[in-house]
């Protein structure tokens, strides 16, 4: 059984622990995590590709098992910032709300993960695969020293994966892929003056975008998500003000639904750019594949039951977002997301969650983890 109390201050406990990135350490937290698991009785290991900065797996192995399920929240919190009226480390309760750096991201679903086991665990519960508790590093940066290479390096290889990263019993079954990308463009170089006697790689630019915002891509509709997206992140050119441009570069943030491939969109981009520029380089700095998983995949029916077991009415969502669900489509590991945070607190000052969805997020995960089988998969 959940243990209220023990949960709140399990909670709190991992708030006072400082965790932010940047800078970037996730030792004492791991290693409190480590010692709280392996006290239960699990096999615990820490990965760290970078010193101090550790990534806590915990397995609970169960005799014959030939599947395993990956539970995985993330360790690290952004800056705290300035502004608190509450201490960031304090973990201060009132009005039913635990305030503190990373409660809702994500310390408290850490918190639930950990209670949901101890409680399983306590009452001599048995699963029939085995399960993973994965608390990485480094998420909020890109995951570059947590999740990418767990998975990389084959340390983690599960056959389906929970992420612990969401707000108030979503469940997320769709995300957006992204590009992002430099463009730059060559003009020719004269006195300002004399602009046409210069090629103006600013105006070039221009151009460029105006044509580009106005493309309407083709898309296959999705509920869950909002249409395509393009935003021009930066753009700089030139190189004084009585001088025309002979260069120009601007980074661009495309975001498509799923049955849109990559390609296509920056087919898109080059034959705007090859109308319009003589000289031109575009250079790739990301790519991620959007998401799409079957409503009734047993990840998705398996959380909905528990949800409406302890109560709660599931919401199944889309992320307009990229998240670490990506790099599990790319290993061909199926995942959703999924978490108990207070929506819009992520990232804020003085951060919460709300204990009453503490209590009930721990409950659904004790529901789920008690009843999944692997027997359930199409």
């Amino acid at each position: 059984m959940i243990n209220r109390r023990r949960l709140i201050r399990l909670t709190r406990k991992l708030i006072r622990i400082n965790s932010e990135n940047p800078p970037g350490d996730e030792s004492q937290l791991a290693d409190f995590t480590k010692n709280y698991l392996r006290e239960l009785g699990l096999r615990v290991k820490i990965h760290a590709f970078k010193e101090k900065r550790s990534n806590l797996l915990a397995y609970w192995d169960s005799p014959g098992a030939k599947h395993t399920l990956l539970l995985t929240p993330h360790l690290d919190t952004v800056p705290a910032g300035k502004g608190w009226r509450r201490g960031p480390f304090s973990a201060g309760i009132s009005n039913g709300r635990i305030y503190g750096l990373g409660a809702t991201d994500c310390k408290g679903n850490l918190a639930c993960a950990m209670e949901a086991i101890t409680s399983l665990i306590e009452e001599r519960k048995r699963l029939d695969y085995n399960l993973i508790l994965a608390a990485t590093a480094d998420e909020e940066c890109g995951s570059g020293l947590g999740l990418i290479p767990l998975l990389d390096k084959k340390i983690l290889r599960p056959d389906a994966a929970l992420v612990l990263d969401a707000d108030d019993f979503e469940i997320v079954v769709a995300q957006k892929g992204l590009i992002h990308l430099k463009v730059k463009l060559e003009g020719r170089r004269a006195h300002g003056a004399y602009p046409h006697l210069g090629a103006n790689a600013i105006d070039l630019a221009a151009e460029v975008l105006r044509e580009l915002k106005g493309r309407r891509f083709a898309y296959r509709r999705n509920k869950y998500l909002r249409p395509p997206t393009v935003n021009v992140g930066t753009i700089k050119g030139g190189d004084k003000v009585n001088v025309v441009a002979d260069w120009c570069e601007f980074e661009l943030d495309f975001r498509f639904l799923p049955g849109t491939d990559a390609g296509r969109v920056l087919g898109a981009l080059k034959g705007i750019l090859k109308k319009r520029a003589k000289k031109y380089a575009v250079e790739i700095q990301s790519i991620q594949r959007p998401y799409l998983i079957s409503e009734s995949h047993a990840l998705v029916t398996g959380l909905k039951k528990a949800m409406h077991s302890c109560g709660v009415r599931p919401r199944l969502s889309g992320s307009e977002g990229a998240t670490v669900i990506s790099f599990f489509q790319d290993k061909g590991i199926p995942a959703i997301a999924s978490g108990f945070g207070s929506s819009g607190c992520a990232h804020t000052r003085d951060e919460y969650i709300k204990i009453a969805n503490l209590y009930r997020g721990a409950r659904v995960l004790e529901g789920f983890l008690l009843d999944y089988h692997w027997k359930q998969f199409p």
